[in-house]
C-alpha cells in the first residue's frame, strides 16, 4: 500500500474549496442564507483524528517496541486505509470550510468572527484529521521481511517442479 501523497490532498481541498464557494453561490442565488456547518461538525472531525492515533498506535508499539510481537496485517492494513480515508476527508473538508470562508469574506459586507466561527473551526478541525491521519499512517508501517524481495520465499509448494517422464 502506497502512502498517502500531498497531490491527492491537495486534490481533495482544491474541490473541497470549489465545491464549498459554489454551494454558497448558489444558495445566495437563490435568495437563500448561505451555509453554515454544524457546531458538532468540528468536534466530530477532531475526534475521528484522536481515534485513529488511538488505533494506530497498538501497531507501532508491537512492531517497533522493545518487545516486537506478532502483528495482524489484515489489522494493520484496516487501520492504516481507515487512516488514509481520514486525511482525505479531512482535507475535503477543510476545503469545503475554506471555500465557505472565501465566499463570505468576499462579500461587500464581512460577517462578525462570531457568526463564522463554526466554518474557521472547522477548517482547523479538518487540518487536524488530515495529520492525525498521516501519524496514524506512519504509525502502522511495518517493517519488510526479507522474504518480501522475491515472491513465493522458500516454501517448496511455490517452486516450479520438473517432471520426468
Amino acid at each position: 500500500m502506497k502512502r498517502t501523497g500531498a497531490g491527492i490532498l491537495i486534490l481533495a481541498a482544491v474541490i473541497g474549496v470549489a465545491a464549498g464557494f459554489l454551494l454558497d453561490q448558489i444558495l445566495t442565488s437563490a435568495g437563500r442564507p448561505t451555509f453554515n456547518p454544524a457546531v458538532t461538525l468540528p468536534i466530530l472531525l477532531a475526534l475521528l483524528g484522536g481515534l485513529v492515533i488511538v488505533l494506530a498506535i497498538p501497531i507501532r508499539r508491537a512492531t517497533h517496541g522493545s518487545k516486537p510481537a506478532a502483528v495482524n496485517p489484515f489489522r494493520a492494513v484496516r487501520i492504516a486505509m481507515l487512516a488514509k480515508a481520514s486525511s482525505i476527508v479531512g482535507a475535503a473538508v477543510g476545503g469545503v470550510a475554506v471555500g465557505l470562508l472565501l465566499f463570505l469574506l468576499t462579500r461587500p459586507v464581512t460577517p462578525s468572527l462570531g457568526s463564522m466561527g463554526t466554518t474557521i473551526a472547522t477548517a482547523v478541525c479538518g487540518a487536524i484529521l488530515v495529520a492525525a491521519g498521516l501519524v496514524a499512517e506512519h504509525l502502522c508501517t511495518i517493517r519488510k521481511d526479507d522474504d518480501d524481495e522475491q515472491p513465493g520465499g522458500d516454501d517448496p509448494g511455490l517452486q516450479p517442479r520438473l517432471h520426468d517422464h
